[in-house]
């Protein structure tokens, strides 16, 4: 839609897109109503920041009457699609959107999406840092994470360039995809929203599915699930490896310790991997797929090398929080998902106290929990998911359980046991393996009240 002169939208969620996007169509002259389930005294800061923009509040529900009035109806990254007033909007054939939509569909400039199950914020920012080194203040960085970039859209001119991190949420209802699309992997998550693992994997190729012949898409060679989307691929393909690359195949890849670029005829080493400063070779992925998207956005080579150089990654993603007692506290709140929690597991090898728990997504547990038992040799249990994970160690009937399993209340009781039973040389690691929202507002607010509890003790 490029007229939004008059078109009256509804858009359900206050938060930070839900936000951006009231202010950005209410300058567009769209007439506007802000719909959410919080009530006026949970949102007065918001309110406030809005109060010299013409636009109508609905809270305390999202009442079906809106849609009588409603040409658009937009969603806010956490609403799902099977809330009753989006399936009534459907069914009457009001279109769905959400700022990232209506961002790609009037964006002047060369896109970047980047998507995945795990490692999309840490590609995102890295690619972004390459971006910016290569385009000083013509670079925006955004979309999932940061600020919405429907924020800086008006401003934007034909030579810059926009890097979005895209969740499935988003990519949901997106009918536009990005100059260069990356999916670095998909692994079971989020099915208590998307129900199976083959409405998730839809969803994550919708960012291929719009693409010109002209365009680029990066996919993760190692992972089953991004791989078998290459089919759907129009334009050229760049992929990235722990090993060394297939023939015809073009991209980022991994040997004898160096990491190296392959385009055709075209070879370039890139840097050894002992001078990245991530743990993990999840992380050592991450590396690798933003050179092969910087190389396909033909950003320069020392652009990109200066950004990866000195990167010591994303708060809440294997943070080091501190050493105490010889102990080193690690702060990966960023792990919603069992399969994340295996990645960090598999980024140490020293002992290892996990902090696991919180909500559970409906999502197996298993495989985590047998590697657990080959390289974990404490485990602190918290949250909602504390008994589901109890039960399914139980019923694993593991004939040797070499690890010790503790139950705790919440995370702050789990601080103080972890650091009971830890001792120097060990590695303490919350990677719960679950969402934050039975006790915190989201895996921020989780990491940073860890890092807080680390910090107090003595």
């Amino acid at each position: 839609m490029n007229d939004w002169n008059g078109k009256r939208v509804l858009i359900l969620g206050a938060a930070r897109q839900g936000l951006a996007l009231a202010r950005w169509l209410t300058l567009h002259g769209a007439r506007v109503t802000l719909s959410d389930t919080r009530h006026e005294k949970e949102l007065r800061v918001a309110r406030e920041s809005l109060a010299e923009y013409p636009i109508a509040w609905a809270l305390g529900g999202h009442p079906l009457e809106l849609l009588d009035s409603t040409d658009v109806l937009c969603l806010s990254g956490g609403v799902p699609l099977t809330l009753p007033i989006v399936a009534e909007a459907v069914k009457r054939g009001i279109p769905l959107s959400n700022d990232s939509q209506i961002f790609m569909e009037v964006v002047p400039c060369k896109t970047i999406g980047i998507t995945g199950s795990a490692g999309k914020t840490t590609t995102t920012t890295l690619v972004g840092r390459m971006a910016k080194n290569a385009y000083g203040d013509k670079a925006y960085v955004g979309g999932n994470i940061g600020d919405p970039l429907i924020n800086y859209v008006d401003s934007m001119q034909a030579d810059d360039v926009a890097i979005l991190e895209f969740s499935s949420f988003q990519l949901d209802q997106m009918t536009v995809s990005p100059n260069i699309a990356a999916i670095l992997n998909i692994t079971p998550n989020h099915l208590d929203r998307h129900g199976t693992m083959e409405a998730y994997t839809a969803a994550k190729a919708r960012i291929l599915e719009f693409q010109s012949k002209e365009a680029v898409a990066v996919l993760g060679r190692d992972d089953k699930g991004a791989w078998s989307l290459r089919n759907k691929v129009h334009g050229k393909l760049y992929t990235f490896s722990l090993s060394e690359l297939d023939e015809g195949l073009n991209g980022t890849y991994l040997q004898d310790g160096l990491l190296n670029l392959r385009d055709g005829d075209a070879y370039l080493p890139l840097i050894l991997r002992e001078k990245i400063l991530l743990r993990g070779d999840h992380n050592l992925l991450n590396v690798l797929a933003a050179f092969a998207i910087g190389h396909a956005a033909r950003f320069p080579l020392d652009a990109m090398l200066e950004s990866v150089d000195d990167f010591r990654g994303v708060p809440h993603r294997l943070e080091l929080v501190r050493e105490l007692h010889g102990v080193r506290w690690y702060n990966d709140s960023i792990a919603t998902a069992p399969e994340r929690s295996m990645a960090a597991i598999r980024a140490f090898e020293e002992p290892i106290v996990l902090l696991l728990g919180g909500r559970d997504k409906d999502l197996p547990w298993e495989e985590l929990l047998q590697l657990v038992n080959e390289r974990v040799d404490h485990v602190v249990l918290f949250g909602e998911a504390a008994e589901k994970i109890q039960k399914t160690v139980e019923s694993l009937g593991l004939r040797e359980k070499r690890f010790t399993l503790t139950r705790t209340n919440g995370l702050r009781e789990a601080v103080l046991r972890a650091a009971e039973v830890a001792e120097s040389g060990d590695v303490v690691l919350l990677s719960p393996g679950g969402t934050s929202f039975d006790e915190f507002k989201d895996f921020a607010e989780r990491g940073e009240r860890f890092s807080e509890w680390v910090q107090e003790l003595s």
